[in-house]
């Protein structure tokens, strides 16, 4: 399963809650398998993200390929919005 959504389980407001859901039901209404990876839970991801994006002041929602660098909510909605998810996700 090479997409992987890193994510907060403490969202600090409804604005990213609501981003994180939105991310989820796009993959799954879309059937793309993915893996939640929660950095509030866990420093092990939190670094790993941040480490990965060349970032460490880096927030989720954070999206990957494996271990290549997708986007954030923002570059994903517009891939959605445009038809191009695929290619933003590296999938083709």
């Amino acid at each position: 399963m090479p997409i992987k959504v890193y994510y907060t389980s403490t969202a600090s407001s409804s604005k990213l809650e609501g981003n994180q859901r939105k991310i989820d039901m796009i993959l799954t209404a879309k059937k793309i398998e993915f893996e939640k990876l929660d950095v509030a839970s866990s420093e092990e991801n939190k670094k790993k993200m941040r480490e990965l994006m060349g970032d460490d002041k880096a927030v989720a929602p954070q999206i990957f390929n494996d271990d290549q660098y997708c986007g954030n909510f923002e570059k994903f909605e517009e891939a959605n919005e445009s038809d191009t998810l695929k290619e933003f996700l590296k999938l083709e």
